[in-house]
């Protein structure tokens, strides 16, 4: 499987390589006077190779690359009217490919109180949250979604860096008159205040929901305000029926507009609602979408909206649906996620036994796969715990077994706790595996310390391990978890530092070159657009990011300190740093 999926990537750039030729060898002035513009004059990194490879300059015409070689036959591509761009010794890359994240999300996180820890915020108490919370209600940059919606809200409170877990009791200091909502840094926790469960009839005789949670207070039924996985995910959807247009709109340019700074060109809706969808077909219809997206629709709640013209691995306006979203598992920050082992530390009120849950029984599991197959959508799964990736391989399996193998390019997201022996399943069945390394910088400590315990907190994303089984894979950031940060992603890859910088899984990291493959060409075959994006390759459309420095010529560890100068999509700037 590995070879034939190889062969897919090399050829385009055989192909390319004989088209550049062709143009060097042909150039006529007459024929190249309708360049849009020419890079030169810096490292012009082309991901085009097994092995780094640079060129002198870069042409685009009309959204597309149309020369890559030496800068004397590129200046034979200008006219009048074209742009001559000098890199002032700045490396030229392709276009970041976000595999995994929500777009729809990063708005909101944009516009809702940051209640993330250092380096991404300052909560690092419950008082601080308390805190940032009541100075969000005048502030201007939050009060807009506070008017629209009537809910305070705050985005990423993480346990694994606060003093202790916030309740209700503490948001009630906040407000006792208006909802009170602040959302996990994993997305898959939320915590209310007294007003926000009156809202939503949340009291002591709720039931938990199938793959949910309801935390209750230590002696009796009644909710403590916290909610897990499918219990968090119904009262959000919930609230996020309550944006009206314009609020959602605002969100989802909020998002890209992050994107943007930090070099991505396409970008991922990851499970996308009926509220995220509609938004970003109305941005599309109205030409207001920067990069280009591709939405994965929330399977069980949303399957319907899989009807969609946009369904297709061609853009319309930027956007289009590429398939469908399943969520096996929860967080292992959060200590929801599936394991085959208890944890190291379970979380309060919970049995030494206690290894977190599925989402779905096996039989729900098999049946969403094989429709999946059946309609030949492709299916992106959340998978955590080592549990749970055995679930969604084995439905893969079972999916493969009634349909038959084709190249439907299924894709386990996060697979954090993943085996060795799973990864070699992967192999075989064709799967392909979006890692999550930036987990050892954010969460490295705590998952060593309480989460999973050693060895296998060294373990978490193994990209080294999954590289030597002869498979590519892609790297993510999932925002709205943690900012959109390209750097962050490419430095955790490749350094797997933890916020106390600490090596977590040495043997597990990579070299450079092959952290930025795992970020373009290969996230890009992940989409089945390696034809058309990826690389700096004749043919294939101008989406560029300029960054200050060479990723492949500066010490490793100054890899988080890059930044991006522009950002370029379809061969139009969307990002240039002041």
């Amino acid at each position: 499987m590995f070879f034939r999926q190889m062969m897919r990537l090399t050829l385009p750039v055989l192909l390319a390589s004989i088209i550049n030729a062709s143009a060097v060898a042909g150039i006529s002035s007459g024929d190249q006077s309708s360049a849009s513009a020419v890079y030169f004059g810096g490292d012009i990194l082309t991901i085009a190779g097994d092995q780094p490879e640079y060129a002198e300059a870069l042409v685009v015409t009309d959204g597309y690359i149309a020369f890559v070689g030496d800068k004397k036959s590129a200046m034979q591509y200008a006219g009048s009217s074209t742009d001559l761009v000098d890199l002032q010794g700045h490396t030229l890359l392709p276009g970041f490919i976000d595999p995994h994240s929500h777009v729809y999300g990063v708005g909101l996180q944009a516009m809702v109180a940051n209640l993330l820890p250092p380096p991404d915020g300052v909560a690092k108490s419950v008082t601080d949250v308390i805190r940032l919370l009541k100075t969000a209600q005048s502030d201007p940059k939050y009060k807009s979604f506070i008017d629209n919606t009537g809910i305070i809200m705050g985005f990423g409170y993480d346990d694994a860096e606060l003093d202790r877990y916030p309740v209700a009791a503490d948001l009630d200091q906040v407000s006792m008159d208006k909802p009170v909502i602040i959302i996990h840094t994993s997305g898959h926790l939320s915590v209310l205040n007294s007003v926000a469960m009156s809202l939503f009839g949340i009291n002591a005789d709720s039931k938990d929901p199938q793959g949910g949670v309801i935390r209750r207070k230590a002696d009796s039924m009644e909710p403590n305000g916290v909610l897990e996985e499918n219990a968090h995910f119904e009262m959000l959807f919930s609230v996020m029926g309550r944006f009206d247009n314009q609020l959602q709109d605002r969100m989802l340019e909020a998002g890209q507009q992050l994107y943007a700074k930090y070099g991505y060109t396409t970008v991922q809706e990851g499970r996308a609602s009926e509220q995220a969808y509609n938004s970003l077909v109305r941005a599309a219809e109205n030409n207001r979408l920067l990069v280009d997206v591709v939405a994965y629709v929330d399977m069980v709640s949303s399957s319907d909206m899989m009807a969609s013209t946009y369904l297709s691995r061609d853009y319309r306006n930027r956007f289009r649906v590429g398939g469908v979203k399943l969520n096996f598992d929860g967080s292992p920050q959060g200590k929801t996620a599936w394991l085959t082992e208890p944890y190291f530390k379970p979380p309060g009120g919970k049995p030494e036994s206690y290894n977190g849950y599925p989402t779905f029984s096996d039989k729900q599991a098999n049946h969403y796969v094989a429709e999946a197959f059946e309609k030949n959508w492709q299916i992106l799964t959340h998978a955590n715990g080592d549990a749970a990736i055995e679930q969604f391989i084995n439905a893969v399996e079972a999916g493969t077994t009634a349909h038959g193998m084709k190249d439907r390019r299924p894709v386990l997201i996060h697979g954090q706790t993943i085996r060795q022996d799973q990864i070699d399943r992967l192999k075989d069945l064709g799967i392909f595996p979006s890692l999550y390394p930036m987990h050892t910088f954010y969460w490295g400590d705590w998952h060593a310390n309480s989460v999973l315990g050693q060895p296998r907190a060294n373990l978490i994303s193994p990209t080294g391990d999954v590289l030597k089984a002869g498979l590519m894979f892609s790297t993510h950031h999932d925002a709205p978890v943690a900012l959109p940060s390209s750097f962050r992603v490419l430095d955790a890859t490749v350094n797997r530092t933890t916020r106390t910088n600490k090596v977590l899984g040495k043997n597990q990291r990579v070299d450079p070159y092959t952290a930025l493959k795992a970020m373009t060409i290969w996230p890009a075959y992940q989409y089945f657009e390696e034809d058309g994006k990826g690389s700096l390759t004749v043919g294939k459309q101008a989406d560029l990011v300029i960054l200050d420095a060479n990723p492949l010529k500066i010490p490793r560890e100054n890899l988080i300190d890059l930044a991006v100068v522009k950002t370029i999509s379809r061969g139009k700037t969307i990002y240039q740093r002041d």
